[in-house]
């Protein structure tokens, strides 16, 4: 891939203007190879359609693979003290016998009941462990199986559960009652270990929950998010790449970091996939229904040709046919104009929006700076997450735009839209979406060396209609302008409605990335 030294006028990557030599391309296919990529070649459109198995008469258009969910297994400690003369025989609490014990256990089960009915991500709590010494827990299968330990601290045995190589999350009881021991005694015995600083490698203070269940669901869903965001296969038409950056340094850092397996579909490859796919007539047959259906939607206007919109929903069909064949629900399109568009005749950007709607992880530009945000945020959230251009602050406004943004971004609702044409090359087809005022969003703010993310909660404030990338909107936020300006590293924005800050920081510091979360930054480090 080419990075040309001047400043080009468009966001959207396009043909180099000098190609590659081979012995750069020789260089590029090594780098490539050295971080664990795998080149597919050799597809057929008609062998890709063959591994679809669809029932009879019903619309053959593959799914994304469920989050797996999160495996808790809840541990609850207390200890049975029994009176001995003349001698400190009992430590603080009030779950110190069987009969106290018994009770507290049927309301450990009665708040982990709550917690799954409320769960809006996929978990699974295995059966409480009762114990009185952590040694017991050695030969216990569920320690092996769980994704995290849920440490109910009522007796006075921890030490040792922070070594069976799992996250831990730790519950305690205060005003709730029962008052539990490790309330009084976790942050200096354990967490600082006899220390006046945290000496507990992996573990910080966000690990320890005082008497409200609801403080554990927001944990548990950072850490299903970050189950699912982790060793993952992603499908780079064209290979992966960063915006702006040296070919093959961005990914291989998202690479070490996540555990990416990248599956390289090459340019002269995907043309030719798309040709077949294009020629099929059941596919185009299926497309025009499809392109039908989408436009029975309430609220769905064409201002764009037939051919480009139909043609779109071709991409959609191979893209996931693609993505089913790797195994995954991840792909992303490098130089749309290089291949896509002179074969398919059309864009990429509805593709990337229709996939994105049915909970897929789909973007265009390959940028590795911002994919590995968006991965995390779409599976913490289970919604879609808008890969956007920034553009710079003023009074606590800005605006942000992109052509291939998803539609159902609350993950449930299709709000009103535009189809035209992608906005700088007018052509293909893209989707102009407006967006609720007033929604609460969560903006993410990757830097180019992969280490460090910014972050913050905003609103939508307006949604204009100017001459930028088809969906966009004016965004608020509520801190100093110039904070923001001075945290504005990388290139793209990730955005997701809702607000999601907590569960970022909290996964992030599990892989080594450092969070800054604006809205809490004081005033005074300005």
């Amino acid at each position: 891939m080419s990075h040309s030294p001047h400043c080009q006028p468009h966001c959207c990557p396009a043909i180099p203007e000098t190609p590659l030599t081979e012995a750069q391309l020789e260089v590029s296919r090594r780098s490539f190879l050295a971080m664990g990529g795998v080149f597919m070649g050799g597809l057929s459109f008609a062998a890709l359609q063959n591994t679809l198995q669809a029932a009879e008469d019903a619309e053959p258009v593959a799914m994304p693979i469920p989050r797996k969910p999160l495996i808790v297994k809840p541990v609850f400690s207390w200890n049975h003290h029994q009176y001995h003369h003349q001698t400190s025989w009992r430590g603080w609490g009030e779950v110190q016998d069987p009969e106290a014990a018994a009770v507290e256990l049927n309301r450990i089960k009665a708040d982990i009941d709550g917690i799954k009915r409320r769960a809006d991500y996929p978990v699974e709590f295995m059966e409480v462990t009762s114990i009185s010494d952590v040694n017991q827990l050695q030969d216990n299968p569920d320690m092996a199986a769980c994704d995290v330990i849920l440490f109910y601290g009522a007796g006075h045995s921890i030490h040792g559960i922070q070594n069976f190589g799992k996250d831990v999350i730790f519950f305690n009881r205060w005003r709730s009652g029962p008052f539990y021991l490790q309330h009084q005694i976790i942050h200096p015995r354990f967490m600082r270990s006899h220390t006046d600083a945290l000496a507990q490698p992996g573990l910080d203070w966000s690990d320890v929950v005082t008497d409200e269940p609801l403080e554990l669901d927001w944990r548990f869903r950072a850490l299903c998010g970050l189950k699912n965001s982790l060793n993952q296969k992603i499908v780079c038409i064209g290979g992966p790449s960063a915006w702006a950056q040296p070919y093959g340094s961005v990914p291989e850092i998202a690479a070490k970091t996540w555990g990416y397996e990248y599956h390289s579909v090459g340019f002269d490859e995907i043309a030719r996939l798309v040709r077949e796919a294009m020629a099929d007539d059941k596919t185009l047959a299926r497309a025009r229904r499809r392109a039908d259906a989408y436009l029975r939607i309430p609220g769905t206007r064409l201002e764009t040709t037939d051919d480009f919109f139909v043609r779109s929903f071709v991409l959609d069909d191979l893209f996931r046919l693609l993505m089913q064949e790797v195994g995954t629900n991840l792909i992303t399109v490098n130089s749309c104009m290089v291949a896509i568009m002179p074969a398919a005749e059309t864009t990429a950007c509805l593709a990337l929006s229709t996939l994105q709607d049915d909970r897929y992880h789909a973007w265009c530009e390959s940028d590795f700076v911002v994919i590995p945000s968006g991965v995390l945020l779409g599976n913490i959230t289970g919604k879609p997450s808008f890969f956007t251009n920034p553009s710079y602050p003023h009074r606590g406004l800005m605006t942000t735009a992109h052509c291939s943004a998803p539609r159902k971004m609350d993950g449930k609702t299709y709000y009103p839209t535009r189809i035209m044409t992608h906005q700088e090359s007018e052509y293909g087809a893209a989707p102009y979406i407006e967006y609720p005022r007033g929604t609460e969003i969560t903006c993410l703010i990757p830097a180019f060396s992969g280490q460090r993310w910014s972050g913050f909660k905003g609103s939508i404030s307006n949604v204009p209609f100017r001459n930028i990338c088809r969906t966009q909107f004016d965004l608020q936020f509520d801190f100093p302008n110039k904070l923001l300006i001075e945290n504005m590293r990388g290139f793209h924005w990730m955005i997701c409605f809702g607000d999601y800050r907590r569960e970022v920081g909290y996964a992030l510091r599990r892989v080594g990335i450092q969070w800054d979360n604006l809205d809490e930054v004081p005033t005074k480090t300005m």
